[in-house]
């Protein structure tokens, strides 16, 4: 009879419901490969996914024979060609806004409050997208405005969080060692006094800053529960980012 694992390998570990194990068990070799790593041996790949070597090996023949998988001369093993075409393919489809535009709206729906996406542009920032308030008195900014950065929740988190405008930060160093603290920034009456912003950031996969996701509504509407709301679809749209 074969040995059962005293271990759980990772990928059983992390079974998908209703899934096939072995399918599990390939994709996780696949995953096994980090940031920076060339090649793999058979024991760093088994030490990795928790599989036995001999497992793991029957597996990397089948990814091998589809092209995931490149075996090279020293007997390491390196991702296949397979990977790089799909990588095109998906690229090709990606679009930024199918990502952004429905975490604006549900934002949006949520609050009842307009959103927006912004990203800098040189020394301001760039309205990249927006979804309005459904109310009648709301800020009438627009896709495509440039904003001051410092200046609004938005500008500010974007200094805060963005290690090449350190000069500015130099400004308010206590104020935007607060933001970075706090995780967003919420500001009444800063941009214009009629107008109230919360603004979180939204990071790439790699922890680099992407764009200011950030809340804006007249100043009598402003609520801090908001906060929560917005922290919430930052963090969605950041694991929707590649």
């Amino acid at each position: 009879m074969p040995r059962k694992s005293v271990t759980e390998s990772l990928a059983d570990e992390n079974a998908a419901p209703g899934g096939v194990a072995a399918v599990d068990r390939a994709l996780s070799l696949l995953a096994a490969f980090r940031d920076g790593d060339d090649a793999l041996s058979l024991a760093e790949l088994a030490e990795r996914t928790r599989l036995y070597k001999s497992t793991a090996l029957r597996l990397l023949a089948s990814l091998e024979h589809a092209g995931w998988i490149t075996r090279l001369d020293s007997g390491r093993f390196a991702i296949g060609p397979a990977a790089a075409r799909l990588n095109a393919v998906y690229a090709q489809g990606f679009s930024l806004d199918r990502v952004v535009m429905p975490v604006l709206r549900a934002l949006v729906t949520a609050t009842g409050e307009s959103a927006a996406y912004h990203v800098r542009q040189g020394r301001d920032r760039l309205c990249l997208y927006r979804v309005d308030s459904p109310h009648p008195v709301r800020d009438h900014a627009r896709v495509g405005d440039l904003l001051p950065l410092g200046k609004g929740a938005g500008g500010r988190v974007l200094v805060a969080f963005d290690p090449e405008l350190a000069d500015w930060e130099r400004r308010d160093r206590v104020h935007y060692a607060r933001v970075r603290a706090d995780g967003y920034e919420a500001s009444v009456g800063d941009r214009h006094s009629e107008i109230a912003g919360i603004s979180a950031p939204v990071f790439q996969p790699d922890g680099t800053l992407a764009a200011a996701l950030t809340l804006t509504m007249p100043a009598h509407r402003y609520q801090e529960r908001y906060v929560k709301d917005v922290l919430t679809a930052a963090r969605d749209l950041g694991r929707r980012l590649h």
